[in-house]
């Protein structure tokens, strides 16, 4: 019988993707499903193939086969059910990927429990907010963290070393999953500050199923890929279409441990062989700013980013260095992926900048305040249809005469200028063409006469002063339009970024409130 997985075009997508032939690609039904048997259990054949690639920061890695992983699973999962946690029991972990994350994040799923996937870099605020909302009755981390993470009320801190592993070596190797496709499986939170909680997206079973569409058409996976992903598997892209969704399909995926390091990432791609990338745009660009691309050999034949457009010189970087096209995937952890480009359909034309167009099935549309479809070239608010209504993305974008989605930043990103609207994404992404440019954040400041101004923060290799700040406006708007240019440029060491490793707009919005608070109350003194 003929797969989805079988076909590559662009055409048979549109022609034979339905629900259907979606669940017929795993072994449960509507009604039983368990995602640790359907990404770890049907794999493990007793031939030691490899499930994970670990590329740690210090240079070494590690290899997870299937039968390791399953079996470290299932010994978890009594292990679990021994300590007394009941289906519906929140397990949460805070770990680099090991082996010690995926029998945690599989082990819990195999019982029923909910498994919940923690940032490793969080600092104890943005932890206890977490610990607070989901109520653990577990916490799973390492040594370093430990220490903090027991000060914690409420919830009881388990080391994962390698007394956990001995501990749990006494357990049978086999477990029968008894899940529903409808239980709870996973809680996923969103990136943001640390003082401020995003909401827990609570997927059940299920969602591995629904998952697949855009896994297949937005990272194109097929069996037979080698795969890699170097996003953490604590955010959605690095769970679910770096983790579950090839592992689902039994393919090995890779991905990367401790300090991210572009050359690193580099040389995974090299040692591995990997002919199928999925990163954030962000990797892309800190790969070009190394310069060293040009020190190894890849083998890329698929290639797609998400988490924020990429910039052109970026996009240049990615055909010259690759040779394949940079195929975008566009969503959020709330609505899941839901426009892509279909790499590897060899019948699919890639728009350079394009989100692409719909997942098959999806209706999506760029409309005014309104509710009424913009004509192309027209931004607005990028809206999806669902459960028989318009639900808004939060976003802005715009479509081309051929039916592309160009994103246009997020729907609080606008900076409006005497009467011009400015898109901070489009402006970013014009700095970033300069050569000295290494990163830029821009937002709206207010202004007197104009409401507002734009404002860019400059990450260089150059040393800012006043006139390179004059050549950086003459920069812009020469390519872009004579309005549409930073007013005031700053020139910074870092930029502030989201636990996922984008640029942090309302971070550098709160710091300039919060400067102009101070620079007013001290003109109120001085008078």
């Amino acid at each position: 019988m003929t797969k989805l997985t079988d076909y590559t075009r662009h055409a048979d997508a549109l022609a034979h993707a339905n629900p259907k032939a979606l669940w017929d690609l795993f072994d449960g039904d509507r009604d039983q499903l368990n995602i640790a048997h359907e990404c770890i259990v049907r794999h493990a054949s007793g031939s030691g193939r490899p499930a994970v690639r670990v590329a740690h920061d210090d240079g070494s890695d590690a290899i997870l086969s299937f039968d390791q992983v399953a079996a470290g699973s299932a010994r978890f999962a009594h292990w679990l059910e021994d300590k007394g946690i009941q289906p519906g029991d929140r397990i949460a972990f805070m770990l680099e990927p090991s082996l010690p994350f995926y029998i945690s994040l599989f082990g819990a799923m195999m019982t029923g429990a909910i498994s919940v996937p923690l940032f490793t870099l969080f600092g104890p605020d943005g932890l206890r907010l977490r610990i607070d909302d989901c109520r653990p009755k577990l916490l799973i981390t390492n040594r370093e963290k430990a220490a903090a993470a027991r000060e914690l009320e409420g919830v009881r801190v388990v080391v994962a070393d390698d007394g956990l592993l001995d501990e749990i070596a006494s357990f049978p190797s086999t477990y029968v999953p008894r899940t529903r496709a409808d239980d709870l499986a996973a809680y996923q939170y969103t990136s943001g500050t640390t003082r401020e909680l995003p909401a827990a997206v609570k997927h059940t079973h299920r969602a591995l199923v629904t998952l697949m569409f855009a896994a297949l058409y937005g990272t194109g996976i097929r069996p037979g890929d080698q795969f890699f992903c170097p996003s953490s598997p604590a955010w959605g892209h690095g769970l679910w279409h770096g983790t579950l969704a090839p592992l689902a399909l039994g393919v090995t995926t890779g991905t990367m441990a401790g300090r991210f390091d572009p050359t690193r990432l580099m040389q995974a791609l090299q040692d591995y062989g990997i002919t199928n990338l999925s990163a954030a745009a962000t990797h892309y660009r800190l790969m070009k700013n190394t310069g060293r691309a040009g020190e190894f050999r890849f083998a890329i034949e698929k290639l797609s980013y998400t988490g924020e457009p990429i910039d052109p010189a970026t996009l240049e970087f990615v055909d010259a260095t690759f040779g394949v096209p940079a195929c975008s995937m566009y969503g959020t952890t709330e609505i899941g992926v839901v426009l892509v480009n279909y790499p590897g359909a060899g019948d699919f034309v890639v728009k350079p900048g394009s989100l692409g167009k719909p997942v098959p099935g999806l209706k999506l549309e760029v409309q005014t305040p309104e509710g009424k479809p913009t004509p192309p070239g027209v931004v607005g608010e990028l809206m999806l249809w669902r459960r028989g209504g318009w639900e808004t993305t939060k976003d802005l974008a715009r479509i081309d005469e051929d039916g592309y989605f160009y994103h246009a930043g997020r729907a609080d990103d606008v900076i409006i200028s005497a009467g011009w609207t400015m898109s901070a994404v489009e402006i970013e992404s014009t700095l970033l063409m300069h050569p000295d440019v290494l990163e830029v954040g821009v937002i709206g400041v207010p202004d007197a006469t104009r409401g507002q101004v734009v404002k860019a923060f400059v990450v260089t290799r150059r040393t800012g002063d006043e006139g390179y700040a004059k050549e950086l406006q003459r920069f812009t708007r020469e390519r872009l339009s004579q309005h549409e240019y930073p007013r005031h440029v700053a020139f910074v060491r870092e930029l502030p970024k989201t636990p996922a490793g984008k640029i942090n707009r309302k971070v550098l919005r709160d710091r300039e409130r919060a400067q102009q608070k101070l620079t007013e109350e001290n003109r109120s003194v001085d008078a």
